[in-house]
């Protein structure tokens, strides 16, 4: 079922109305949210997410609501592991806990643009070229792989959150600013000059890399589901309540040790359902003689599902019981 353009628009506009509200009520006076306040905003958005999954499936068939729900556990748990460096950025620049919802909002809306062109790139290329996959595939068996070394190797994977990203420095370099901090603004004036302050060039820091985010995620998507409306709902509905969750999670995002593994066995599986399909409909000269070669299974999505959430309830359990051990053998030490 081709969707129209009515359900489209009227989707967009449904998710900009929800990041324009979000971005009224929480930005408006700069404040330090509760736990409170984080736990109600994050089950509002949550079931938001949930009670239009439920819609997919029920007009839409079971199918095609298993994707979405395979697709956002997948984009929620990606949009979690990227705290981590939202975290490490806002360390870095110094960002008084009362000013960072504005340039998390801010990053966020960002990243949905990001997203949604390369969802409208990757869409377009898989139209046309059915090799494409073999690439996503690849990329993110790669991704993987970087990742558990990463973690095996206790370097953090996020490292460059650490150090300025070139386009940050060449911002810097081109845009007069001050080094201080003017309330939750991002340029002043001094002495009659337009000056950047420094809440602008942490935007710069989230939004370049959330364009590097995106390069992980939208592939990792596309491995669960061909459907673009699938693909853009499950990355905004992920993408929204973020905000709360980097309040909400704090200090326990330290506590996830595990997430890093679970994220590149994910990955992993998915990239390889990715090139089994290519496989499947492969139509390249040089392999096979551009005949599709069918030796591999075919992953149904209820297994996908299944693979995904179970692999993210047995790396926090396992995340959780350890520094649990640890944090209990430190305090009787």
């Amino acid at each position: 079922m081709a969707v129209p353009a009515w359900l489209w628009l009227a989707t967009i506009a449904g998710i900009i109305a929800l990041f324009l509200f979000d971005f009224a009520f929480h930005a408006r006076k700069p404040h330090e949210p509760t736990f409170k306040e984080s736990v109600g905003w994050s089950i509002f958005f949550i079931s938001l997410a949930m009670i239009f999954g439920a819609g997919i499936w029920i007009f839409w068939g079971p199918q095609h609501g298993a994707e979405y729900f395979a697709g956002f556990v997948t984009e929620k748990s990606l949009s979690v592991d990227n705290l981590f460096v939202f975290v490490i950025i806002m360390a870095r620049f110094a960002v008084p806990r009362i000013y960072q919802q504005k340039v998390l909002l801010l990053g966020i809306a960002i990243a949905l643009i990001m997203r949604a062109l390369f969802i409208a790139l990757g869409a377009a290329a898989i139209a046309r070229f059915s090799w494409v996959f073999y690439l996503f595939g690849a990329f993110l068996i790669y991704t993987a792989v970087h990742l558990a070394r990463a973690h095996f190797s206790e370097t953090k994977d996020d490292d460059e959150g650490q150090h300025p990203s070139w386009i940050e420095r060449y911002a810097r370099r081109v845009i007069p600013a001050t080094s201080e901090y003017h309330g939750n603004r991002l340029f002043t004036r001094i002495d009659g000059k337009k000056l950047a302050t420094p809440l602008f060039f942490v935007v710069v820091a989230l939004g370049f890399t959330d364009l590097l985010f995106a390069l992980d995620s939208i592939p990792a998507i596309y491995g669960l589901t061909k459907e673009p409306y699938i693909v853009f709902t499950t990355n905004a509905f992920a993408l929204l309540g973020l905000l709360q969750l980097y309040f909400l999670l704090g200090g326990l995002l330290d506590r996830l040790v595990y997430l890093g593994v679970g994220l590149s066995l994910i990955l992993g599986f998915i990239g390889t359902k990715l090139v089994l399909e290519a496989l499947h409909t492969n139509n390249i000269p040089f392999i096979n003689d551009g005949q599709p070669i069918h030796w591999g299974p075919e992953i149904p999505i209820w297994l996908s599902l299944t693979i995904i959430i179970g692999t993210l309830v047995i790396t926090t359990v396992a995340s959780l019981l350890k520094t649990h051990v640890i944090g209990s053998k430190t305090d009787h030490s």
